[in-house]
């Protein structure tokens, strides 16, 4: 009488659903696997999206194969052009401002630790912290944190963001740091022996980053061990594979963060 059962077959993708253009960075959900992540691009036909752990996947753009907002939808490519002009995001991943002019340094800092920690967080950072007026100096090292704190002055008005390598439990480091008590210097870390550490490995060519015996030089052992003659070679390999925060590894930016944060906001 009916033609059909109604109930069979897979009757939540025939139904008639709203199709979504895929933006760059629109957060959907895998109605399948659960899968949550920012479409990042495609690659074969099939949507890429990556989680907040850095974890991609592809998935076909199937009708009604995605939840946005917890409803059904069916992605579909954005027209080509259309997206530029409507939003753009910096390297870290801000919603980038059109017509905003650097502002004139602000007397508060962050420091890194040495030249490639400052290029690397330029790399990522730098339009964020331009529009903030926050300039990023480069330390030559940690040995003297608590003198050079003092003579910078730290004050309300006069933050200090300081990034460490290595900040682990026990490490030399964290003990050098647990004696900077200023409320107005807020020190955080990531937990690789070196910046070039902190950029994931597959950006740069390799399976895992090799694993240093302890009394050699890192960055010497990492050059030998992947056949590159020079540290200032492997560093131009290294920093020409990062463009954007989803090129580092989670510590390192919940730690730049942190401190864009600490210093950007002042006390009356």
């Amino acid at each position: 009488m009916y033609g059909e059962d109604v109930l069979a077959g897979d009757w939540r993708r025939r139904k008639v659903t709203p199709e979504v253009e895929a933006e760059p960075d629109l957060v959907v959900e895998d109605a399948d696997s659960g899968f949550c992540g920012a479409v990042v691009g495609f690659e074969l036909g099939a949507v890429v999206l990556e989680d907040r752990n850095g974890r991609r996947r592809n998935f076909p753009l199937a009708p009604a194969a995605f939840l946005l907002d917890g409803r059904p939808v069916t992605l579909v490519r954005p027209v080509a052009g259309r997206i530029e002009k409507q939003r753009r995001v910096t390297a870290s991943g801000s919603v980038a401002v059109d017509g905003v002019k650097a502002q004139v340094a602000k007397a508060s800092r962050i420091w890194v630790e040495g030249i490639h920690d400052a290029a690397l967080v330029e790399r990522i950072w730098g339009d964020d912290l331009r529009i903030e007026g926050i300039v990023v100096e480069p330390l030559d090292g940690i040995d003297d944190l608590t003198g050079a704190v003092a003579a910078f002055r730290p004050g309300p008005a006069r933050r200090l963001g300081v990034l460490v390598d290595h900040l682990v439990p026990g490490s030399k480091e964290s003990r050098i740091v647990a004696r900077v008590t200023d409320p107005n210097v807020l020190v955080t870390g990531h937990p690789y022996v070196d910046i070039w550490q902190a950029v994931r490995p597959e950006r740069v060519g390799l399976r895992a980053w090799p694993v240093i015996p302890p009394g050699r030089p890192w960055k010497e052992g990492v050059c030998a061990a992947v056949g590159v003659r020079e540290p200032a070679d492997m560093w131009r390999r290294v920093l020409a594979s990062v463009s954007s925060y989803r090129d580092v590894e989670t510590p390192l930016i919940n730690s730049m963060e942190r401190l864009i944060d600490f210093v950007t906001v002042f006390e009356d």
